[in-house]
């Protein structure tokens, strides 16, 4: 396959096409053909599948775009910005799968691109963008949500290895994964400023993780126990207790690809086109206010997305993500939520559907959906937090005395 590398950007367009076309596995085009839903996570549960979403992972990533704009060095694309959209259109337009839906690509890279050893980066970056590794995070504690700061799991100094004990709770796919990014206390006479960040094999002994049934019928978050966890001493990432600069500048990241399911060509906003033409199918339509409310929806999605496309081109013009990530994730999920509670009230008694020969199955889904939904606003930071970032950080007000 030809490595393009053109400054026209229409050729390298149409070079792209052609890649792309090349490497996609027919099998993906067809309907029929069943894929393993958690293929596109890959990790080492996949290691050498011949999953057809699988073999579409490993032709990207040996062109490096899975992660376009990464170094080269570290296996990515080196792509220009320019480039990177050029090629995030043509996977649109094509109606390509996603490669590859990772926690390491979206959260994990960026900032050890940013403050990982040239070690760390060549151990770990490579098979980020290869998809070898599942990573979860590890963040929240039973006593530490919005309040982060207050978490507790220790991680103590053993000469020549760290020692872990602890726990951390909504860990998503914690049981799937194959790592974890973690925050641990290593000072216990300092809050911020006694935290570190580490890396942490899942399949570690004293690592444990259970599964937290969700009122969706669900079960994507997990507890996660660590008793007398050892890892080795360059799985530390940055400074000893500066590992809550790490963290925030993820959470960054992280909010800002929450957000970006709502930007153009992302799916999480996109059912509120859908909502007009539920209501008429289920007879709610002559509802005025109805009809109102999901018009102002759909104007706040269109809105949205314009500002997530505004701030990935400041994004990528600057430094990554700045505060401006939070005004985006609050604004999100309230309207994914409100996006939400519309549709239940279109279906009408539909709406109740959990399941049974009653009801269809995108009524049950809508119905599940929403009440998934009412993590949106907990997810990636609460929305009192993000509140709060805004506050200080992007309008530069002062701290309530």
């Amino acid at each position: 396959m030809a490595d393009f590398g053109a400054t026209d950007l229409d050729a390298f367009a149409k070079g792209v096409r052609a890649e792309l076309e090349a490497m996609y596995p027919a099998e993906l085009r067809d309907p029929k053909v069943k894929t393993d839903p958690e293929a596109v996570w890959g990790g080492r549960a996949f290691a050498g599948s011949d999953d057809p979403q699988s073999v579409w992972m490993r032709r990207m990533a040996a062109k490096g775009w899975t992660t376009p704009t990464w170094p080269r060095e570290y296996g990515g694309g080196g792509l220009s910005a320019a480039e990177a959209r050029v090629l995030e259109r043509e996977m649109a337009a094509g109606k390509y799968r996603p490669p590859v839906l990772a926690f390491g690509i979206w959260m994990l890279g960026p900032v050890l691109l940013e403050y990982a050893t040239e070690e760390q980066k060549q151990t770990h970056l490579r098979r980020i963008v290869n998809g070898e590794v599942r990573w979860c995070q590890g963040y929240s504690e039973p006593g530490a949500g919005s309040d982060l700061a207050s978490l507790a799991t220790r991680c103590e100094d053993k000469g020549d290895h760290w020692l872990i004990n602890g726990s951390k709770i909504w860990t998503s796919y914690a049981d799937k994964a194959d790592w974890c990014f973690c925050l641990v206390r290593t000072d216990t006479s300092k809050k911020h400023e006694g935290i570190s960040f580490v890396l942490i094999d899942m399949a570690s002994p004293g690592v444990e993780t259970r599964p937290i049934p969700l009122i969706s019928g669900e079960s994507p978050f997990c507890e996660t126990f660590f008793t007398d966890v050892k890892i080795p001493k360059e799985n530390l990432v940055g400074r000893v207790n500066g590992g809550w600069e790490i963290a925030k500048r993820l959470l960054q990241y992280e909010r800002q690809n929450i957000s970006a399911g709502f930007g153009e060509g992302g799916s999480a906003g996109g059912a509120s086109g859908d909502l007009a033409s539920i209501a008429k199918t289920y007879g709610a339509d002559e509802d005025v206010d109805l009809r109102r409310r999901i018009t102002e929806n759909k104007m706040n999605f269109a809105a949205l997305r314009h500002t997530i496309a505004r701030s990935a081109a400041e994004s990528r013009a600057g430094n990554g993500p700045s505060a401006a990530t939070s005004i985006i994730k609050y604004a999100a999920a309230e309207f994914a939520k409100e996006r939400s509670e519309l549709m239940i009230e279109a279906l009408g008694h539909q709406g109740l559907g959990w399941d049974g020969d009653g009801f269809q199955t995108p009524e049950i889904v809508a119905t599940r959906g929403w009440l998934r939904t009412k993590a949106n606003s907990i997810e990636g930071g609460t929305s009192e937090v993000n509140l709060n970032v805004i506050a200080k950080r992007v309008l530069g007000l002062p701290d309530p005395k």
